[in-house]
This record gives structure tokens, sequence and C-alpha cells, in this order.
């Protein structure tokens, strides 16, 4: 397949596995797989664009708190919810303190226990919290951070799909994703997250790259205890890395001292 065709095949394929913007699939396969982790922040940044925007536009009608909570529910619509879902469904395993299929067979019921109750509780509250506080921040500021961290929680996403981690299971999106990414991709991505991140906070250029290292720095600690535990990564895996690492990011963007 022509380096072109794969690239937009992955593109494709990125889209239609972040967003749910009506993008048809193309090929399927694990090069395919490889360039859609690897454009993950590219997605990231799109849906941070459109995130500012409904921030910006809600927040000039509504105060800022009710902005924070509209701009949270876009961000679940424009992914269908799903990294919440993996979210949840990755810390029930985890805090089961069961180890390799026990856990994945938690991780596959539908039901939601406890422990991902509150860990959706805390992470959007922590989101919607800190959103409320750029709302007020001046619009290039609002859109440099809501990018940085929409971007950021992708670029964990191909951090978590870097070769050398496997997969838990045989099949599923963790099965296709898993070792796909080498790491020129990952240094790009990496490089263009930090350039975002600069402008995030006005007067402290160092605070938004600052906050990405911290966050994926916390993601790899994650991935690294998952793969003990799981042994490897799933598709829920990759939503609970999107939601912390954003998380972590929005926090520490409005941290100041």
């Amino acid at each position: 397949m022509p380096a072109e065709s794969r690239f937009l095949a992955g593109t494709r394929l990125a889209l239609t596995t972040f967003t749910t913007l009506p993008v048809r699939a193309g090929r399927i396969d694990r090069p395919v797989a490889g360039t859609a982790m690897a454009l993950a922040p590219a997605v990231g940044a799109l849906l941070g664009a459109l995130l500012a925007g409904v921030l910006l536009l809600t927040g000039a009608v509504v105060p800022p708190l009710v902005a924070a909570g509209v701009t949270v529910g876009a961000a679940a619509l424009l992914t269908r919810g799903l990294h919440l879902d993996g979210l949840a469904d990755t810390v029930d395993a985890l805090g089961s303190y069961r180890r390799g299929a026990a856990a994945l067979e938690i991780m596959k019921k539908p039901d939601v226990g406890p422990f991902g109750v509150v860990a959706l509780v805390v992470v959007l509250l922590v989101q919607a919290a800190a959103l409320a506080d750029l709302a007020g921040r001046s619009w290039p500021a609002c859109v440099a951070a809501v990018v940085t961290a929409t971007t950021a929680g992708r670029l964990g996403v191909t951090v978590a799909c870097r070769r050398g981690v496997p997969a838990a299971r045989p099949d599923g999106l963790g099965a296709l994703v898993a070792g796909t990414v080498g790491p020129l991709a990952l240094a790009i991505g990496a490089v263009a997250v930090a350039l975002l991140a600069v402008g995030a906070v006005p007067g402290r250029p160092w605070q938004g790259p600052l906050a990405v290292v911290v966050a994926l720095a916390v993601a790899l600690l994650l991935l690294n205890h998952v793969v003990r535990r799981l042994g490897g990564i799933t598709g829920d895996v990759l939503g609970a890395t999107v939601e912390v690492v954003t998380t972590l990011v929005y926090l520490g963007l409005v941290l100041s001292g």
C-alpha cells in the first residue's frame, strides 16, 4: 500500500476512533493503526479547537461554570463518551486487585463499580472547574490551554501504543494498535504538544510544557502498572489514558503560585 494511501487510511481511522465526525473508515490493519495512533494528537488539536469555541461562545452568555459544564458535555458527545467509559472500566479492574484474565473480565462487564464512579466524578469535576477558570482568560490563552490539554490527552494514546508495549488480549483495539508507534512519530508528537503548551499560561511560558511533562510521566507510571496487572493495554486503557492526561494537564494549567 503506498505511503500516502496509508496516511489517508490512518487519518480516517484516527477520526473514526477518537471522534464522532461522520468519516468512513477505510483499510484497517496494524500499519494503518500505527499511523492512526501517531495522528491521535492532531485529532486532539481539532477537538480542542472545537471545544475552545464551545467554551468561549457559551461563556459569552452564561456564567463560566455553566459554560464549562456544557464544554465537558460537548467533549463527551464528540467522543461518544468512550474515553470516560474506558476510564471507569480500567479503574474498576485495577481497584479489584485482580490480575490477568480475572481483571480483564471485570473490564468487560457493562456495569460501573464504585471505583469507576468515583473516578468519573473526580475527572469531570476537575475538568469543569479548570475550564471555568480558563474561560476567564483572554481568548488566545483559553484556546491554547484547551487545545494543549486535549492534544496532550491523545498524545498519551501515542505513548501507550509505542513499540514494546504489549496487548492484554489477542483481539480488540488493544491488539490492533499495541506496539505500532515508532520513536520518530512519538518525538514529533511530543515536540508539537510542547510548542502548543507555551502559550497556554500567559506570562508563564514554562508552565504549559511542564504540565504536559508531568501528566505524561504519570501516564507512564499508570501504563507500567496496567501492563503488570493486565499483561498489556486494551482499548479501555487507552481511553483511561486520554482522560487522566487531559485532566492532569488542565489541573497544571490553572495552578498558580
